[in-house]
This record gives structure tokens, sequence and C-alpha cells, in this order.
């Protein structure tokens, strides 16, 4: 037995990894990183003002006010973390400041965060959409309501398990997708500005109360432990307080660190051009509708649209009930697309932050087992949801409920934050591309005043909170330690499985800025094959079997997905990941089966069809093989790769393009432009033309191509005529009869 193990490992040693450091990215605008940062953080609009409100009355929009403008300077301390980490977050930054304990204390309490996104944004859809149907009942004559609470709960419920079985699934997250739901949200923030103020200039409204202590009417249950004591009279402990109940409002600023990595050249002036569009647009839509909800809602009707005040503000504009019917179902609409992205957006957060913990060693391998057909990280999505649910059961679908245990993931996480880029500026002095500002120095050192004054504002809310908010601190605290034990307990775990182990680890590992004939030992016109699923190596058993090794080398690649808002930049040995080394151990047996060579690497990414196109043309690939997906057709499959192949830069190369079923059956396909395959009966129908055509004297010279390159001239002419339809129309039928 123990030769047999040290066969396997001197096996496997032969093996070079290499491991690419450059991101095959698709980089997007700083328009496009905004919009996906506003697709968490602007779904707080649609219940961040009511929860404020119902903790501690009319004032609350100056609170919100006062918190948007303090985003800013939370966001001023992300910038400064990007430069440094490009894919940061909290959890690299507090553990590269104050070490790996804390750094668990850290992650632990952004999971509880994301944990509550969800059922806070899915609930709260659930209200709008109950009191939209609600509104619509009473107006045309049925006294029966819904009742909210319940109808939320049960929409949240679905809602939840739908995201569930998406990501068990691999849901691809798009900028496109949220640019385009930027966009309606958009037009809906432009309507309910212009028409709130149509109607303000018709009938007047009322301003806010201004936020003075006597203005702030703190229910029982929003002073927590404090309740009887002489401290909410106290105007600073009092706003204090009444800014804990409002700090849920910024959520979604981590979102930041997640899309650092992706934003275009040159990326810290776009880095900072979205969070300047980030703070205008939460400012207009979070603050502003806060403004105008107390503005336009009349005081009797305000505890019908508490948990839904944007659907409040459309029921209340001047013009017919009918066309504020219709107004009300637009923000619905609107409103249940962003929160229930939101949902998705928690899922695909957490377990990308987990996933990112597991890969440091802190979680056993048992969590990161991957789905035996889809690939995904399946117990980790189980877990999370598992609790997402359970939370929204205990909530009993009362969004208010939700937003007092919501705010004390959001204000712990950034307290850590804005610590730990403190502690950095001591403990690494290098100069950095960007800080914050408010730096004076002290002799030889400079002193980061304006870092400081952030840390002690979010530390202040942060303490005040644990005791005004009985809720957030009982159930914050108990998640949190339960998280935090977890992982330690975990990671001493796998330390000694780890330092028992020795199969896996014995890849000799390689870390190149790039991937490169030199870098992978391939001679060009190798053949490429694609690995994602180590339960689904057909393509690589089918080309061991078929390509003669003496002549063209076999690269074996997979693409590292840089999803997740902890995603450390660093690909050194030690971050390998064990599903990497476990699938690329199953590579390497079937090559010792077969007695045949290839070469491994890793190719980071976001999008795996670029970054495998992308890779084929800087190895000079002449033949790409890919396994059949699961989820799509061959011929789908090898559009999304055709559409990768568009975007590389030229020269482009001639690639074919191999997707192998798990029967080994191949479907072959050529990107970009190629002579077509003709059937028989087109090229009968061709000649016939031809001759035909020939026998006029004046055409005695014509060739077949030219016959095509008419008909090609002509139906593109009739694309763009009348004829359009027509085309179309029979194009599809042969489309569709293939």
């Amino acid at each position: 037995m123990a030769d047999d193990t040290q066969t396997r490992t001197a096996s496997r040693q032969r093996f070079r990894v290499v491991v690419a450091t450059t991101v095959l990215l698709s980089f997007i605008s700083f328009w496009r990183a905004a919009a996906i940062v506003l697709n968490d953080l602007g779904s707080s609009a649609f219940y961040a003002s009511g929860i404020a409100e119902q903790a501690f009355g009319k004032a609350a929009p100056w609170f919100i006010l006062a918190v948007m403008l303090f985003a800013n300077c939370v966001r001023m301390v992300y910038i400064e973390s990007c430069t440094m980490f490009t894919r940061g977050g909290v959890y690299r930054v507090v553990k590269e400041a104050m070490g790996g304990t804390l750094g668990k204390l850290a992650v632990s309490a952004l999971i509880f965060d994301y944990i509550l996104t969800g059922p806070i944004s899915a609930v709260s859809a659930g209200h709008y959409l109950t009191g939209l149907l609600n509104d619509s009942l009473d107006y045309i004559g049925i006294v029966q309501d819904l009742p909210p609470n319940f109808s939320s709960m049960v929409f949240a419920i679905l809602v939840t398990l739908y995201f569930w079985r998406k990501n068990i699934i691999g849901l691809h997250e798009s900028s496109e997708k949220a640019l385009r739901i930027m966009y309606v949200v958009t037009a809906l923030v432009i309507l309910v500005l212009a028409w709130s103020g149509v109607t303000l200039l018709l009938r007047g409204g009322h301003l806010a109360p201004w936020p003075a202590v006597a203005n702030l009417h703190f229910r029982d249950d929003a002073l927590g432990w404090l309740k009887g004591s002489s401290l909410p009279s106290i105007g600073v402990l009092a706003a204090l307080i009444a800014f804990g109940h409002s700090v849920l409002a910024m959520s979604g600023e981590e979102t930041l660190a997640q899309v650092n990595r992706e934003i275009e050249h040159p990326k810290l002036k776009n880095l900072k051009r979205a969070g300047i569009v980030i703070g205008v647009y939460a400012f207009l839509f979070t603050a502003v509708s806060s403004f105008l909800a107390v503005a336009l809602i009349p005081d009797a009707d305000r505890a019908h649209y508490i948990d839904n005040v944007i659907s409040g503000i459309a029921m209340h504009v001047a013009g017919p009930h009918q066309l504020r019917l219709v107004f009300q179902a637009f923000v619905v609409l609107v409103g249940t697309l962003m929160l229930s992205g939101a949902v998705n957006t928690a899922i695909i957060g957490s377990n990308g932050v987990l996933n990112r913990v597991a890969e440091d060693g802190v979680l056993t391998d048992w969590f990161r087992r991957p789905h035996r057909q889809y690939g995904t990280t399946y117990r980790l999505i189980d877990m999370v949801v598992l609790l997402q649910l359970f939370t929204i059961v205990a909530s009993r679908g009362k969004v208010y409920l939700l937003g007092e245990a919501y705010a004390f993931g959001v204000v712990w996480s950034f307290t850590m934050m804005a610590a730990s880029v403190f502690v950095l500026r001591f403990k690494d002095p290098r100069p950095r591309e960007w800080r914050v500002p408010g730096n004076f120095r002290i002799g030889k050192i400079e002193f980061p005043a304006g870092i400081l004054l952030i840390a002690l504002v979010l530390l202040s809310t942060a303490v005040i909170n644990l005791f005004s908010k009985k809720v957030a601190t009982v159930s914050g605290v108990s998640f949190t330690l339960f998280l935090f034990i977890l992982f330690t307990v975990s990671e001493r775990v796998t330390a000694r499985r780890r330092a028992a182990s020795t199969g896996m680890d014995q890849f000799n590992v390689a870390v190149t800025e790039q991937v490169s004939c030199e870098q992978v030992r391939c001679r060009p016109g190798n053949v490429l094959v694609a690995v994602r699923d180590h339960n689904a190596l057909e393509q690589v058993r089918f080309a061991l079997e078929r390509v003669n090794t003496d002549e063209r080398d076999v690269v074996v690649m997979t693409t590292r997905l840089m999803q997740g808002p902890d995603f450390t930049e660093h690909m050194a040995a030690d971050q390998f990941s064990e599903y990497e080394q476990l699938m690329f151990s199953r590579v390497v047996s079937l090559a010792e089966k077969t007695g045949k060579p290839l070469s491994l690497a890793v190719v980071p990414g976001t999008v795996p069809e670029e970054a495998i196109m992308l890779t084929a043309q800087r190895l000079r690939s002449s033949t790409v093989m890919v396994g059949r997906s699961f989820k799509m057709p061959a011929q789908e499959k090898a559009l999304r790769l055709g559409m990768a192949w568009e975007k590389l830069p030229n020269p482009r190369p001639r690639i074919t393009l191999q997707v192998i079923s798990p029967s080994g059956e191949t479907a072959s396909f050529l990107p970009g432009p190629h002579a077509p395959s003709l059937r028989p009966e087109d090229v009968e129908m061709l000649h016939r033309v031809w001759l035909e055509l020939v026998a006029d004297p004046g055409l005695h010279g014509l060739h077949h191509n030219q016959i095509i390159a008419v008909a090609l001239r002509r139906l593109a002419a009739g694309l763009r005529a009348q004829d359009r339809e027509s085309l179309l129309a029979e194009l599809r039928r042969l489309a569709g009869g293939r």
C-alpha cells in the first residue's frame, strides 16, 4: 500500500499545473458597476424609511438623509481598500489587518447580514404585492382583504425557494441584467419625482418634523434595554439611537468590493465615478422618497402604507384613482423585480463568501462538496437558504422585525472594515493610489483622522444598537458566535486532515501572469480541453483516445470563476482550491490509464466561454473540446463559445470546436466566418440554376460562387425591405427543421 501511494504521488508530481494570475475578464463600465451595487443598495429604498418611521416617528427622513450622506464616507473606505486589494472585502481586509480570529468574527457578522438581506427583501416585496391586491380589491368593491403579514411570508418563501433552485442549478450573474433593471428603476424614480413635484405644486405638502429630541417618538421596543432610562432624552444619544435605526438604508456597500476587479481601465477613476453615481442615485431614490412619503401621505393613511411607502406615494399623487392604481402597479412591478433580485444577490453573495472562507481552510471539505449534476456547492447554498427560510417564518412576515435584526450585520461589518483600513495605514504604510481624505502629519507619521472619525461614528452606532435593539443584539450575537465557533472548530479539523494528507497536495503548481505556450509547455496547434465538473470528463477521455500526443499536445484547463464579494486576487500555490485538485486528480488518472501526457491550467475569468476562447487564442490551439452541458444543447453551447470568439482581439484564430456528449458523440462547429456545409439538395439546386443561367450567351463565364454572391446581396437587401417578414418566416422554418 505504501508503494502504491508513493507511485501515485510521484505520478502527480510529474504533472505541472499552471495557474494564471491575470483574470480573463469581460471588463465593465462604471455605469454597469454602479448598477450592480445599486441593485443591492437601492432595494433598501423600498423599506428603510418605513422601518425607521415605525421606530421613532415622522422625523425619520432626516436620519435617512444623514445615513445616505454618511454612506459616501463608508464608500470612500471601501475605495481605499480596493486600491490595496483588487478583490478585497471585509474578510480579506480584516484578516490582513487584525488576524484570522477577528477575520472570522467579521465574516460571521457579514454572513448574518446576507442571511437577513434575502428575507427582508422578499417579505418587503410581498407587502408591496399584497398592498396592490388589497387596493385593487377595494376598488372593485370586494371588502375581503388579504392578510398582509401572512401573504408576504408565503410570497417570501416561494421567492426564496425559486432562487434556491436557480442557484443549485447554477445562475449566471450579469452586469447587463443589472443595468436593465436600473433602466426600469430609473424610469420609476423620474416618474415618482416628477409626479410628486407636480402634486406638491398643486396642493402643497408637509415637511418632515425637524430632528429635535421633542420630535423623536421612540416606540418601546425601539429603545431596547434603554427603555425607562434618561439616556434617550439626551440630544446626541437620541440622535445616535435614531441613526442606528436608519443605518440599514446603506446596506450593499460590500458589493462594491465584489465588482471592483471587473471595472475597466482606468480602474481607480472609474471606481470613483461609480461611487459618485451610487451616491447621487441613493440620495435621489432613498432619501428623497422618504421625504415625499411624509409630504404626501396623510397621517390617517400612513399605517396602511408603512410597509410599502412608495406605493403610498403612488396612491396619493394628483390624478384619477384609476391612473394612480396603474402607477401603484408599476411601483409594485419594479419593486418586486428589484427586491426579488436582492434575494438572489444574498444567496450568491453568502455562497461566495463561504466558499472563500472554505478555500482558506476554515470550512471542511464536506461543505464544499460539489453537486453531482451541476457542480455547485449545494451544501453551502442549502445551509444559507434554510437559515433564510427559518428567518422568514420566525418573522411572521413583519418587515419591522426583520429590519431591527438586519442592522446588526450591516453596522458591525462596516465598523470592522473601517477599523482594519485604519490599522493598515500603520501596518502597511506603502503609498496608495487613493486615500480617504482627512490626513495630517505628526512628525514623520501620517495620522488618518478621516478614517478614524468614520470608524468612531460606526463604532458608536454599533455600540448604541447593542443596547437599543434587543432583537438585533440577541439574534446577531447568537448567530455570529455560532458561526464563529463553527468556523473555529472546522478550521482545526481541516488543519489536522490537511496535515495528515499527502495525496492531492503534491501537484507542482506554477504561478504565471498569463497562460502561454511557453508556460504551459505545449506546441502551437494543440487541443484545448475545457473541464468544469469532475464527474463529467468525457471530453478528456475522448481527447486522450483520439489525439496522437506525439504530434499534438493536449491541454486541459478549467476556469476559476471570479465571483463572490470576498475573492482574493492572489492565487499562489497554497490557494489552489481543493475542488480543482480533485478535478485534476481525476484528469491525471485518465491520462495514466492511457499512458499519454497532458498539460494542466487554471485560468481565472468571469465568463467561462470567454476565458476558454481567449486561452485558445493565447495557446494557439487548433481545436477546443468541451463537454455537453446538462443545461443546454450542443448548438447553444457552441453559440455561446462562438459569441466569445467574436470578442477576441484581432487576429482571431481559426479554431474547430467540438462538443462531446457523455456517450462520446461529437458535434463539430467552426466559430466565425467559414464556408457553410450545404445539403445535397441545395448543391443540386445551385447547379440547376447555374445550368439554366449559362444557357444565356452573355453568361458563359458564370461560376457557382457568383450565383451565391448575388443571392446573398438580394437576401441582405430583402431584409431591409418589405419582404423582411416573409424571409424571416422561411428562415425560421429552415432553422426549426434542422
